[in-house]
């Protein structure tokens, strides 16, 4: 679209000079100089298919570079990137207008004053583009770093994490367990196999206004369904097909991370992951990325999960929805790093502290914070063969151990 709209400038550009031709003094016709703009045009005409051909380049560099030191799954988010976009959109759309504008000088269609209108105009996107390139110069400079990937991955989790806390049940009603659900209630399958990008829960609730049932979600975004696994499950059989019901549900080949926060950990731990390879082998990006683990998981509201929601706050009363567990959050990013760091007495301290730390918050947060304690600890003992090392991890688990409980 911002590409179409510098094509779109031109021509209206084109019809301006000739509307408003009249109403420029000759005189400035030839102070500027009638045959400037031509060559003004040609230069960018030339040099930004050069400059978008070098940008692509390094984009692509920049992919992959994200690809290999980072995550596959996050060079979707750099993809997204709105400063790349426009930098990109800017270059292409310059090109076009001085084409589509070269082209119109040719027909002859603005005349010596209809020219200083072209000028005028090619003056500003002149100036625009030296911004753009000012911005872009800028923003390669940490396009595709781990650091700068990685902001981007907690960004995108941590949206999630809010969005979460705040629809916990994505403004249905609260489905506590799987054991709730009736014993007459009907399975909804899927023929489609693949992962749940989104719900969209105003339409399943208008399905079931129609047929006067009711519908429990057991599938959230980020599970993997198949023709074997419900998505739903409905209090008795609707009159309507059901087609309605599985449209609700967007499945695609790929996670996404807009209401899965579960998708942005684990690409989290991933960064950890291939940074304790032994290929990379920097324990420093994983204990950085177990910091950032830790400022998304304190943002958790156990309390509001655990609540029923009133009246008031259930925006679709005949949809109930099975929530996101902590203990989940907790597999999906420990894991994988207290396994890959098992023999690294540096991440397994990390760890342990991060553990208390979070373990203060209180409640589910210092339950799961012990039981992955233990598991890491566990994972140490056999991983780190000098004894001292393990003392020192054994006294910071005895620490959280002696921590008082405390309720939500």
């Amino acid at each position: 679209m911002r590409t179409v709209l510098f094509a779109v400038l031109a021509n209206v550009t084109a019809l301006a000079a000739i509307l408003f031709k009249d109403m420029i003094p000759p005189e400035l016709a030839g102070l500027i100089g009638a045959d400037a703009v031509d060559k003004i045009l040609t230069i960018l005409a030339s040099s930004m298919l050069t400059v978008t051909t070098f940008s692509l380049s390094v984009m692509i560099a920049a992919f992959s570079a994200a690809t290999n030191s980072v995550s596959p799954r996050a060079t979707r988010l750099l993809m997204e990137d709105s400063t790349t976009q426009n930098a990109l959109a800017t270059f292409v759309g310059t090109f076009l207008y001085s084409i589509v504008s070269i082209i119109a000088l040719s027909t002859g269609a603005y005349g010596d004053q209809g020219r200083v209108i072209l000028f005028i105009v090619t003056v500003g996107v002149v100036v625009l583009i030296v911004a753009t390139i000012l911005i872009w110069i800028n923003h390669l400079s940490s396009l595709g770093r781990v650091g700068e990937t990685s902001d981007r991955v907690e960004d995108a989790v941590f949206a999630a994490v809010q969005r979460q806390v705040k629809y916990p049940w994505l403004g249905g009603n609260k489905l506590a367990s799987v054991d709730d659900i009736g014993a007459d209630a009907k399975p909804l399958m899927t023929e489609t196999i693949g992962y749940i990008q989104h719900v969209d829960i105003k339409k399943i609730n208008s399905f079931c206004t129609a047929n006067n049932i009711e519908v429990f979600v057991t599938s959230l975004p980020g599970a993997f369904v198949h023709p074997g696994r419900p998505l739903l499950w409905m209090s008795a059989l609707p009159k309507a097909d059901t087609l309605g019901l599985c449209n609700a549900f967007t499945i695609n080949d790929q996670r996404s991370f807009d209401q899965d926060p579960r998708f942005g950990l684990l690409v989290l731990a991933e960064i950890a992951s291939r940074a304790l390879s032994p290929a990379v082998n920097d324990p420093g990006t994983a204990i950085e990325i177990i910091g950032r683990g830790m400022r998304v998981l304190s943002n958790w509201q156990v309390t509001a999960q655990e609540n029923v929601p009133s009246k008031d706050e259930v925006e679709y009363p005949l949809v109930s929805v099975l929530p996101i567990q902590l203990a989940d959050l907790f597999d999906d990013f420990f894991t994988p790093i207290a396994r890959d760091g098992a023999s690294l007495v540096e991440i397994q301290i990390r760890l342990q502290k991060t553990f208390i730390a979070l373990a203060y918050i209180g409640g589910e947060f210092q339950r799961q914070a012990l039981r992955h304690s233990e598991l890491a600890l566990a994972r140490a003992k056999s991983g780190l063969a000098n004894d001292f090392d393990n003392k020192i991890l054994e006294q910071l688990h005895h620490q959280l151990q002696q921590q008082p409980a405390k309720i939500d």
